[in-house]
């Protein structure tokens, strides 16, 4: 994985089974539930070996919405980087259990990503 490339996104979503049934047929994409914590979907593509994307069940805690997510070298650093140029930290942790630090960043003019570093 090439670090601060868009390699992931994310739709978030109170009611996963209905994005699956659109977004599965509208692009033919198929979801595989994650062994993780949390109700998460890896999504697929035809001909594609590897999910690209993830289905994430929000439960109504937060509003709906898709994301890109970038790799990074370091989480951390990276997070700190962002808030010397003007970004706001909104999330971030370190190790989820799953071998995964992420954090959710807003830029300077209040747009959402993500960014991560998979161990």
């Amino acid at each position: 994985m090439m670090d601060n490339t868009v390699t992931w996104f994310e739709v978030a979503t109170d009611d996963p089974e209905g994005a699956q049934t659109f977004y599965g047929g509208l692009f033919g994409w198929t979801f595989m539930r994650d062994e993780g914590p949390i109700d998460y979907r890896l999504i697929g593509h035809p001909g594609g070996e590897q999910p690209v994307g993830g289905l994430y069940n929000t439960k109504g805690e937060f509003p709906n919405h898709a994301i890109f997510h970038v790799h990074v070298a370091d989480v951390e650093a990276t997070c700190a980087q962002s808030e010397a140029l003007g970004g706001k930290v909104i999330t971030k942790v370190i190790d989820d259990g799953a071998g995964t630090d992420f954090a959710y960043l807003r830029d300077t003019s209040g747009s959402v990503f993500g960014i991560f570093h998979r161990r």
